[in-house]
């Protein structure tokens, strides 16, 4: 008998396929004493020979769909194994101490890990315990003869069910293979939920409960639209949700009709739709979807990406590809916002009891700032190719800002006196996703050049509700008059000071959001690539004089986002 589950909507799409589960298996084993020393050296053989196969399998899939670069990651696991100095002291370790292999490899395993993790003023070794623990991990799921999860080798159609899905997981997910995929927990505005509206991978996500449902292979019928996924589906509940893919694949292709056309509203005022992207290879979605400009280029999957911090050479490329690909169009560069949810080996983080509110974005590398002159290095000589804007994420303080433009100007200052050519036309703004810098937006304005609101962390700072716990998604309210009323004060401040103010929060892309920004004056929206032409649909049909007086209403007569909610129904029937 079939079973419905609801979560967030997070992707929309529809998918009917079976499950792979990206769980992590239970690696607990015994300690044990054993009399035949060699039958457990021998065991040790055959794990480490099944985990340099696998390995070197996913190194080749991983050199294939991501190229030579991002492969490499996997050379420095096989390396590992291959080491006779670790794999001597474990072989050593089962026969001095009459250990059983999990025991033996534990133990000098834990013993390297230890040592390599307390050479702090070593990056380069404290990576070695990261690749140390990855492959222990995979040579004791030989030895206990439990499978791994691997996203990146899946060959068939599956439905990939997780309790979380980390950004890398959902970077190595093929969409010719994953069909979509369902969580316990996140929210819309989880980093996966936003990856998988970039690869237009269906998505539900804040289910609670879809792992403790399932198995391998249970068929699942996914609603990404509603939020709806039918475990063990019925054939005519298949049917439904193949229907609802069908009408929204028709949907698609009226929207698609609109890809070469400029944006303009029902009285004829034009608003830019620009696009948030992560790697340069995000740039053929933007095209597809008819994007005007970039308003955010999320810098730190360059890090994420890479086995050490990136150089400047490997910067410069990126940000010059994705400059060269937008020719005319305007690029929005954010500086490296790593931090809260989106961590890097090899740049040793203190642990935070909430590291949301804590060591993260500017507030990195204003302190570590050699890492931060690089960047800006690499930005400021992309510049020549095209038309940049340079955003500082997470700015709290006009101090924050005029340190961080110090260091760009400085920067700037080096270059030319190296000979090297840099744009004079480059903008500089923020990111406003802090309560704080919205108050003040006034003051802000004088200064910077451009405001961009990232809303996905101004609305969970200003509830005091983190977004990606679904125990209190509720207050997650875009439309909240607070809200509104904070978006009103930055848009204002921008336009007082004839500064232009953009929105690249995933409250930009949402339909019901659209309207009441509008109304409000936005200038730019940037969403996700997938919902430019459906948001382009809905601006031809919206007045601004109209808008602006249901945003006025929004404001000043409505107590709960409910009523806004209503309030833009009404307006807009």
């Amino acid at each position: 008998m079939s079973e419905l589950l609801k979560g967030i909507a997070a992707s929309d799409g529809v998918a009917v396929a079976k499950t792979y589960m990206l769980v992590q298996p239970d690696l607990s084993f015994e300690k044990k004493t054993v009399e035949d020393s060699e039958g457990e050296v021998a065991r040790l053989a055959d794990a480490l020979a099944k985990a340099t196969e696998e390995l070197q399998a996913i190194r080749n899939k991983a050199a294939e769909t991501l190229g030579e670069e991002e492969a490499q990651v996997f050379d420095a696991h096989l390396m590992v194994l291959a080491d006779p100095e670790l794999v001597g002291a474990i072989e050593s370790s089962i026969r001095d101490n009459k250990a059983n292999a999990e025991a033996g490899l534990k133990e000098v395993t834990d013993m390297f890990i230890g040592m390599f993790e307390g050479m702090v003023d070593n990056p380069y070794m404290q990576e070695r315990a990261a690749d140390i623990k990855d492959v222990t991990k995979r040579v004791l799921s030989h030895l206990l003869g439990v499978k791994l999860p691997n996203p990146s080798m899946i060959n068939e159609e599956v439905v990939v069910v997780a309790h979380d899905l980390t950004p890398s997981d959902t970077a190595q997910l093929d969409r010719r293979y994953v069909k979509a995929f369902v969580t316990n927990i996140g929210g819309r505005t989880s980093h996966s939920a936003i990856m998988a509206r970039s690869l237009e991978i269906p998505a539900i996500v804040g289910t609670m409960t879809i792992t403790d449902k399932v198995t391998e292979g249970t068929m699942l019928a996914v609603n990404g639209i509603n939020g709806e996924v039918f475990v063990d589906p019925t054939d005519a509940e298949k049917e439904a949700v193949t229907t609802v893919g069908k009408e929204y694949a028709d949907q698609k292709a009226e929207w698609d009709k609109l890809k070469d056309a400029s944006t303009v509203t029902a009285d004829g005022k034009h608003i830019e739709l620009a696009a948030n992207i992560g790697t340069p290879k995000d740039l053929e979605g933007v095209n597809n979807n008819g994007g005007e400009g970039i308003g955010l280029y999320r810098t730190e999957f360059l890090y994420m990406d890479s086995p050490d911090f990136p150089t400047e050479e490997a910067q410069y490329e990126a940000y010059k590809a994705v400059l060269e690909g937008m020719g005319d169009r305007p690029v929005v560069v954010r500086t490296m916002d790593i931090g809260g949810d989106k961590e890097l080996p090899y740049l040793q983080l203190p642990h935070e009891m909430n590291p949301f509110l804590g060591y993260r974005a500017i507030r990195i590398c204003l302190a570590e700032d050699q890492m931060f002159r690089t960047q800006l290095r690499a930005l400021l000589r992309s510049s020549v190719h095209g038309k940049l804007r340079i955003m500082f994420p997470m700015i709290a303080t006009l101090q924050e800002f005029r340190d961080a433009k110090a260091m760009l100007m400085e920067e700037k200052a080096k270059l030319v006196a190296e000979g090297i050519e840099v744009s004079d036309e480059i903008q500089v703004g923020i990111m406003v996703e802090i309560p704080a810098a919205a108050v003040i937006a006034d003051r802000f304005a004088k200064e910077v050049d451009f405001f961009s609101v990232g809303t996905n962390d101004l609305i969970q700072y200003t509830m005091a509700a983190d977004r990606m716990n679904e125990r209190v998604s509720y207050l997650y309210q875009p439309y909240n008059p607070a809200i509104l009323r904070l978006l009103k004060n930055v848009i204002d401040s921008a336009h007082a000071e004839g500064k232009w103010a953009g929105m690249c929060g995933e409250m930009a892309g949402d339909q019901t959001a659209v309207p009441l920004l509008v109304g409000l004056g936005l200038d730019e929206f940037s969403m996700s690539a997938t919902s430019i032409l459906k948001t382009r649909s809905l601006m031809k049909k919206l007045d601004t004089a109209k808008m602006a007086e249901l945003a006025n209403k929004a404001i000043t007569e409505c107590d709960t986002a409910e009523e806004v909610v209503a309030l833009v129904a009404e307006y807009t029937k």
